[in-house]
C-alpha cells in the first residue's frame, strides 16, 4: 500500500491519489483538512448540531465511495457539494419523523421556475457580520431550505449558478429564483427586527 510522505503537507492531489490506492490515512487527513467547512455547511443547513454531525459523517462516507469517480479539480468544492446533498437528505429522513419540518422551495409555481432579475443584496450583506452572524444564522432557518441552500453555495461558498443547478438538478433560472425570492424574505425578516440589524438594513451599506 502506497504510503504518505511526511516531508510536509501533501497536497489534495496527493492525498486523493493515495486514498484510491486504499491508503486510509490518506483519507482520513483529508478528513481532517475538510471537516470543519464540511460541519459548518451542515450546520447552516440544517441549524441542529446531531443533525448537521451526521450530515457530515455521511457525507466523508459518500465521498470516500465516491472517490474513483473524482477526476481531480477543486476537492473542497466536491465535498461541499456533496455535504449540500447529504444535508437535504438528513433534512428529508428527519421530515419523515416529524413531520412538521418543511422542504418547501416557495420559489416554484406549478412546477416552473420564475427566473427574474436579482436586484437585491447578496447574502454576504447578511451574513458577513460577524459580531451578528448568529442571529442571521438563526434568521437563515427561517426561510425555505432550497432556498437557503442556494444562497448559502452562491454567496457564502462562491460557487456559481450552473454548479449549484447541477447540483440540485434544477436549472440556473430556478436557482435564481430561489435566491432572489430566500433575499427577499430575509430582507422582511431583518425588517421585522430592526431594532437588531438596523446596521445591516442601512440604505448604501
Amino acid at each position: 500500500m502506497p504510503t504518505m510522505d511526511t516531508g510536509g503537507d501533501p497536497t489534495d492531489g496527493r492525498l486523493v491519489l493515495l486514498a484510491k490506492d486504499g491508503n486510509l490515512d490518506a483519507f482520513n487527513s483529508v478528513v481532517e483538512r475538510y471537516q470543519g467547512a464540511v460541519y459548518s455547511l451542515c450546520y447552516r443547513l440544517l441549524g441542529q448540531r446531531e443533525a448537521a454531525e451526521d450530515a457530515a459523517q455521511e457525507a466523508f462516507l459518500s465521498a470516500y465511495r465516491a472517490l474513483p469517480r473524482f477526476e481531480g479539480g477543486n476537492l473542497r468544492s466536491w465535498l461541499l457539494r456533496i455535504a449540500a446533498n447529504e444535508s437535504k437528505d438528513e433534512l428529508r429522513r428527519r421530515r419523515r419523523r416529524q413531520p412538521a419540518l418543511s422542504l418547501d422551495d416557495g420559489g416554484e409555481v406549478g412546477g416552473q421556475s420564475i427566473d427574474m432579475p436579482d436586484h437585491s443584496a447578496g447574502a454576504e450583506l447578511l451574513l458577513l457580520r460577524h459580531e451578528m452572524g448568529e442571529k442571521l444564522e438563526e434568521l437563515m432557518l427561517l426561510i425555505p431550505f432550497e432556498q437557503r441552500q442556494a444562497i448559502l453555495l452562491v454567496d457564502l461558498y462562491d460557487f456559481q449558478y450552473d454548479e449549484v443547478a447541477a447540483l440540485t438538478a434544477t436549472s440556473v433560472g430556478t436557482i435564481k429564483s430561489r435566491i432572489h425570492r430566500g433575499r427577499e424574505r430575509l430582507r422582511r425578516l431583518l425588517a421585522d427586527r430592526r431594532e437588531l440589524f438596523g446596521d445591516v438594513l442601512r440604505p448604501g451599506r
